[in-house]
C-alpha cells in the first residue's frame, strides 16, 4: 500500500461523517466521538491491504465500537484545568538518602538475587513470569527472593541513620 492511497482517501471522505455521527450517538461527546473516529480510521489504515477487499466500513465501525467500549471499561477521569497540580514532596535530601541506602542494599545482592527482586517487586511481575524471563524454576525464584529480601532487611537495619533522625 502506497502512502496517500487514493482508495483509502476516498473511503475516509465517504465514511467519516457517518462514523463520527455514530460515535457521537455512542459517546454523547463530540470530542470523544472525533477521537474514536480517528482511532478507528488509523487502525483501518494499518490493516487497509487486508480490509479493502471485504467491507471496510463494517470493519472500521467495529473497530470504533470496540474502542468506545474499551473506554467505557477503563474510563479515564481527567479534569482539565489551567493550573498544574501541586505535588506533595518531602525533603529532597531525605529522598536522595533513602534512594542511596536502597542502592547500597541492592549492591549487596548477587546478580540473580537483584534481578529477581527488581522484576518481582519493582516491575510487580508474578513469580511464574519472573521464572520464565530468567529461565529458572519457580522454586528458585521463591527461595532466591526470600533470601534476597532477608539480606535487604539486614543491610537496611544495619545501615546508619541518616541526618535528621528518620529513614
Amino acid at each position: 500500500m502506497a502512502r496517500g492511497d487514493p482508495e483509502f482517501v476516498e473511503f475516509v471522505q465517504a465514511a467519516s461523517g457517518r462514523l463520527a455521527h455514530a460515535a457521537f450517538l455512542l459517546t454523547g461527546d463530540h470530542h470523544q466521538a472525533e477521537d474514536a473516529t480517528q482511532t478507528a480510521l488509523v487502525r483501518t489504515y494499518a490493516s487497509w491491504a487486508r480490509v479493502r477487499r471485504d467491507d471496510p466500513y463494517a470493519y472500521t465501525r467495529q473497530v470504533m465500537v470496540n474502542h468506545i467500549i474499551d473506554n467505557w471499561r477503563r474510563p479515564i477521569r481527567e479534569q482539565p484545568t489551567d493550573e498544574l497540580p501541586h505535588r506533595q514532596r518531602g525533603d529532597v535530601a531525605e529522598e536522595v538518602t533513602a534512594r542511596r541506602l536502597l542502592q547500597v542494599a541492592l549492591g549487596t545482592l548477587t546478580a540473580r538475587e537483584r534481578a529477581i527482586v527488581v522484576l518481582r517487586y519493582l516491575f510487580d511481575l508474578p513469580e511464574q513470569q519472573v521464572a520464565r524471563e530468567l529461565g529458572v524454576s519457580l522454586g528458585t525464584v521463591k527461595s532466591t527472593s526470600s533470601r534476597a529480601l532477608e539480606k535487604l532487611r539486614q543491610t537496611l537495619v544495619e545501615a546508619p541513620t541518616p541526618p535528621g533522625g528518620s529513614r
